[in-house]
Order: structure tokens, then C-alpha cells, then sequence
């Protein structure tokens, strides 16, 4: 009996290995399987990886939008930019082509937005007149126009002159492209370009400004109306509220008989001679 006891109990220990041998099979399988999966993903990515931050920062754009102006085409920014067919976003340098951007005189401001890993993108802001001056270039007189930084970027032609709804600044003398007007009228002109923008109405009633430089030092401005013959001698600034102060001052004096030729409104009150009646 013993004997026979010990044979069963040798069998069913056998039987239990064999099938403790048979479930591990499968395991391992399976754990071999997932280990060459996670091998495959992590060289996939790697490689995108290496292909995201190792190669395609290297290849040309894809996409070069420019955002211009009727002034300055588009080839015409992407060559002064220095951007050609093999610019990435690697080679290209971002304060550079702004600067080289904002160096055409018709350019006021320029912003370059790099987008990884292939894309670049370009805004470009035009100047925008102020007012206009005049001068004799080849024996004709044309508009050269400045903005509101003081910077004359553009000359006219005779036929605009008829067209301009922009105040006339007179007593400029030598005006050439990418000059700059005094820093003590710079100013005036921003004053300008605003009341354009806010008020153009109240700015059309003004056809030109005198500018005279005092003896010693600043400059003196004289306005000369559109709808009265007197003009109005003012500080280096124009404002809104002076320009209002001035139309309403104008109008009443406009009806009176003995009106004067100029008001003085350097100081806080405008002031006048009236004219002597002739005997």
C-alpha cells in the first residue's frame, strides 16, 4: 500500500510541473511580444524625434506669408528680408530681417513670427502721411510726404497736388527722401496724424503751416485757415483744443470790420491788433 501511495504522489507532481510548464509558456510569449512592441514604439519615436528637432528645423520653409502693402511686393520684402529658397528655420534670424525690413524708407515697423519647424511669417506696417511739403525738383513743384515720426518717405507727383486733404508745411528748406524733421516738431506732425484719424473735418480747415525758427532757439508756427484771410501764430505744437479755440476765435473776428491780419496764440489767451482805419 505504501509503495502505491508514493507512485500516485511522484505522478501528480509531474502532472503539476507539466502544466505549471504549460502556463508559463504562453506568459513568456506574451511578455517577448510586448518587449519587441515597446522596442518598435521607442525606435518610432526616437526617430521622430531626431526628424522633429534634428532635420526639420534644417529644411527650407514650407510657408513664407508676407503681410505688405500696396508700396513694397512681395519679392521685393523676401529679397531685402535676405530670404531665398533655402532660408529654414535654423538660418533665419529674426531681429535681422526685422531690421533689414524696417530699413525701406517706406516701411514704419515690421514684426517676423517664426513658427517651428517650417514656417515664417511677415508683417509689414507702411507710413502713413501727416502732412506734405513742396518742393522744385526738376523745375516742377511736387509734394514730398512725411509721417508722423518727422521722416519724409515719399514724393508725389504734380497731378496729387490738386488732390491732397493733408496740411501743408511751409519753410523746410533742402527737403530730400529719409530726412527727419527737428525733434522739437516731431510733435506737430503726431498731432496731425491723430486729428486725421479722430477729427479730419476740423483738420480740413486748415490749408497750410508756416514753420519759422525763432532767433534764439524753438520754431514758431503760423496756420493759415482755409475760410478766413487771418492767420494765427502759434507755438511749435498744434493740438485739437487750440485748432477748436482757434476756428471759433477766427469766426467772430471774420465779422468784424476791423479785423486783424494775424492773432497771436503763444500765450494762454489769443491776442491781436486791430488794423488802423485809413483816414
Amino acid at each position: 500500500m505504501s509503495s502505491d501511495y508514493y507512485y500516485m504522489d511522484c505522478e501528480n507532481i509531474d502532472m503539476k510541473k507539466k502544466s505549471s510548464l504549460t502556463a508559463k509558456r504562453p506568459a513568456g510569449r506574451i511578455e517577448k511580444g510586448l518587449k519587441k512592441l515597446l522596442v518598435i514604439v521607442l525606435v518610432i519615436f526616437t526617430a521622430q524625434l531626431i526628424w522633429l528637432f534634428g532635420v526639420s528645423p534644417f529644411i527650407p520653409f514650407s510657408t513664407v506669408e508676407v503681410h505688405g502693402f500696396a508700396g513694397i511686393q512681395r519679392a521685393e520684402a523676401l529679397s531685402l528680408a535676405g530670404i531665398n529658397e533655402t532660408s529654414s528655420y535654423i538660418t533665419a534670424n529674426v531681429n535681422e530681417i526685422r531690421d533689414r525690413l524696417s530699413s525701406h524708407l517706406l516701411v514704419e515697423s515690421a514684426v517676423v513670427i517664426k513658427r517651428f519647424p517650417d514656417r515664417l511669417s511677415i508683417f509689414l506696417n507702411p507710413r502713413e502721411a501727416a502732412a506734405v511739403t513742396l518742393t522744385n525738383i526738376n523745375s516742377r513743384q511736387v509734394p514730398v510726404y512725411v509721417d508722423r515720426n518727422g521722416v519724409f518717405f515719399k514724393i508725389g507727383d504734380s497731378a496729387s497736388l490738386e488732390n491732397m486733404n493733408l496740411p501743408v508745411l511751409a519753410g523746410i528748406e533742402n527737403v530730400r527722401l529719409n530726412m527727419r524733421l527737428p525733434s522739437a516738431l516731431v510733435p506737430l506732425v503726431k498731432n496731425l496724424c491723430e486729428m486725421a484719424r479722430t477729427s479730419p473735418e476740423l483738420l480740413s480747415a486748415i490749408s497750410e503751416i508756416r514753420i519759422e525758427r525763432k532767433a534764439w532757439d524753438g520754431f514758431d508756427l503760423v496756420v493759415f485757415p482755409v475760410h478766413s484771410s487771418i492767420r494765427v501764430r502759434i507755438e511749435n505744437n498744434l493740438t485739437e483744443h487750440t485748432l477748436r479755440y482757434m476756428l471759433v476765435m477766427l469766426n467772430v473776428l471774420e465779422k468784424d470790420i476791423n479785423k486783424p491780419n494775424e492773432i497771436d496764440f503763444r500765450s494762454i489767451i489769443g491776442s491781436y491788433q486791430v488794423k488802423e482805419q485809413s483816414l
